[in-house]
């Protein structure tokens, strides 16, 4: 009956959070959420889902994020004990003999066994209120761990498209090295059979040096990719070396995007149920701090048997008991309690305004994620036709220069314009991939949410 009260303090309601009906940069098909718990899956590359797998078992951040759910989950066990009583069961037995010269003399024996109980009844919802907020505090530590996985999987598949998208790149300098080495060459012989000047000759050496030069810091990134993703699999670096040493093409993204209205993205992504339920959270414990504004309560009671000999114990003459009943109010504290109550009121506030922050930053980053990706796609098209452009351009350069109808100026500038645009070329693909990846990673994909365990919504009102 007594923890049927009422519970001081406001009751929790959803934020009401005005939202707009669609994307304003969206040129996607809209699909539903659950459609994007493995988007991975969509870039149709078997080793790069494998990865993601194995992150997904081995990170340290994800164990640590584990580790952090196991402790949220103890703790709102450990505040919803305090809820029942304590009963405690004890048995003693002393022998003692008091001196001839100051006392009897006489030696005396007590044997005691029995149990004791203590409950402060939460009449005004103080405990409750606490329960409440570790319940909150859990919930969120469990779309905290959401969050980790869905940016584990984002940041393993970044790397592995910079990782290839630098295998391309390496790629390209090479042929071009390797077909200004025969530019050369062919410098070289011209020069000796006097059809031109040795100067042709040292800008065809420049000019190759100069795309050979590139090739180092490509395999420094390239390196460093490789690094980063052996470490996110939780595996020193060098791990992955053999796996991921033969060159395969960069992903190549899907022509349709799993992209759902605003309000789903909001149900989807863990940040925003961390925020939300950091909001619920911190508006029980207002109820837990007004809670000590009201007296306690304190009921405790024991119930044993108590003789002079072992023996003894258990006889119907040997029974004792008691019971204690209490109550404790605060009458002047200094404004204490009330100053408690107004700092959390005021962290209630702050959690509140966090909230609204992470909506409106997770629909800022999955607008400037679509823009991204459209923006990327269109360069990417772009560049693809310049490349064949400058392709064309070097063929008929090198015709032409050897046939003598134009100087050695214009093969240096379709060669430089082939390597620049192919080596732009790859760095878009992989660029759109990336946008394609960061998209889906503010969309909140990369997790499935357990059937119940949302929210109804986060856009209408209700109570907790």
């Amino acid at each position: 009956m007594l923890s049927g009260c009422a519970a001081v303090g406001p009751d929790y309601v959803k934020p009401e959070l005005a939202m707009p009906a669609n994307w304003a940069n969206a040129r996607a098909k809209p699909v539903a959420a659950q459609d994007l718990s493995q988007w991975w899956q969509q870039l149709h590359d078997p080793l790069l889902s494998g990865l993601i797998e194995q992150s997904l078992q081995a990170s340290p951040d994800l164990r640590s994020a584990q580790a952090k759910l196991r402790e949220a989950r103890a703790r709102r066990g450990l505040a919803g004990a305090n809820q029942f009583p304590t009963v405690t069961a004890s048995i003693s037995g002393s022998r003692s003999k008091s001196s001839a010269a100051t006392g009897t003399g006489l030696t005396r024996e007590l044997y005691s066994a029995g149990f004791d109980a203590a409950w402060e009844p939460d009449i005004f919802g103080g405990t409750r209120r606490a329960v409440e907020a570790a319940q909150a505090d859990l919930e969120g530590s469990e779309a905290s761990l959401h969050g980790t996985r869905v940016s584990l999987v984002a940041e393993v598949a970044l790397n592995y498209v910079e990782l290839r998208a630098y295998q391309a790149r390496l790629g390209i300098a090479r042929d071009n090295l390797a077909s200004q080495t025969e530019t050369l060459e062919l410098t070289g012989w011209r020069a000796q059979a006097g059809l031109t000047s040795s100067l042709d000759v040292e800008q065809a050496r420049a000019n190759r040096e100069q795309t050979r030069a590139q090739i180092p810091s490509l395999e420094s990134g390239l390196a460093q990719a490789e690094h980063r993703l052996a470490i996110l699999l939780g595996h020193p670096p060098g791990a992955l070396h053999v796996k991921l040493a033969a060159p395969a093409p960069i992903p190549a993204a899907p022509d349709n995007i799993a992209i759902g209205i605003p309000a789903n993205t909001l149900r989807q992504r863990p940040d925003v149920r961390v925020a939300e339920r950091k909001l619920a959270a911190e508006t029980a414990r207002i109820g837990e701090a007004t809670a000590a504004l009201y007296p306690g309560f304190q009921l405790s009671g024991s119930i044993g048997w108590e003789a002079l000999s072992f023996g003894a114990l258990g006889s119907g003459d040997s029974l004792a008991r008691s019971l204690l009943g209490s109550v404790a109010a605060t009458l002047f504290d200094g404004g204490r309690i009330r100053q408690r109550i107004e700092i959390q009121n005021a962290v209630q506030e702050q959690a509140l305004a966090s909230y609204e922050k992470t909506v409106l930053g997770a629909l800022e980053e999955v607008e400037n994620a679509l823009v991204s990706h459209a923006s990327s796609r269109r360069r990417e098209q772009a560049l693809r036709e310049a490349a064949d452009a400058a392709h064309n351009a070097v063929l008929m350069a090198h015709q032409r220069y050897s046939s003598g109808i134009i100087d050695f100026q214009k093969v240096l500038d379709t060669e430089r314009t082939l390597l620049t645009v192919q080596d732009s070329l790859k760095a878009t693909e992989a660029e759109s991939v990336s946008a394609l990846i960061r998209l889906y990673k503010a969309l909140g994909g990369g997790w499935q949410p357990a059937a119940g365990s949302e929210n109804p919504s986060l856009l209408q009102g209700g109570t907790s």
